[in-house]
């Protein structure tokens, strides 16, 4: 299935894209170079958002180039689930919203803040004037799904 932005994703798919890309995954990104880095990201309104800051070197690399590719996928041996989202586009760097990273955050460290890991409650608390947290947004120009499943062998 291919996709461009905004034109109901999901519709046509073999499964629920955005419901799977709701799920807590890690993606992989790619930049020139090539460099290939496993993300965190949020999908929502058609877009992947993606933390980043001084600590990366993805600024300078989106800055240079901001041609990116990206995947998800999920891979279970035991039901045989083996899902994908291929996306392809350019990505923009854009200001710190804490209440989008509040959301992001929340799906992979759980609801309370209070418990997460300092680097994480850090960046939501002080803000992007003391850590230089910025946002990578990606609007796919092209996004594919699939789904690869196969029938585990009885065990």
């Amino acid at each position: 299935m291919n996709a461009a932005p905004g034109s109901g994703v999901g519709s046509g798919a073999p499964f629920d894209v955005d419901a799977f890309l709701a799920r807590p995954l890690t993606a992989r990104l790619a930049t020139q170079g090539p460099t290939v880095r496993p993300v965190w990201y949020l999908w929502e309104g058609g877009a992947f958002w993606i933390l980043t800051g001084p600590w990366s070197r993805l600024p300078a690399h989106l800055r240079k180039d901001p041609a990116v590719a990206l995947a998800v996928d999920s891979c279970d041996l035991g039901t045989g689930e083996v899902l994908q989202v291929l996306a392809r586009g350019r990505a923009e760097l854009l200001p710190f919203d804490a209440e989008r990273a509040r959301r992001k955050l929340t799906r992979y460290l759980g609801p309370r803040v209070e418990t997460w890991d300092g680097r994480f409650r850090d960046h939501l608390l002080t803000g992007p004037g003391e850590t230089g947290t910025r946002w990578a947004r990606i609007r796919p120009d092209r996004l594919v799904a699939e789904d690869l499943g196969f029938r585990p062998a009885d065990g």
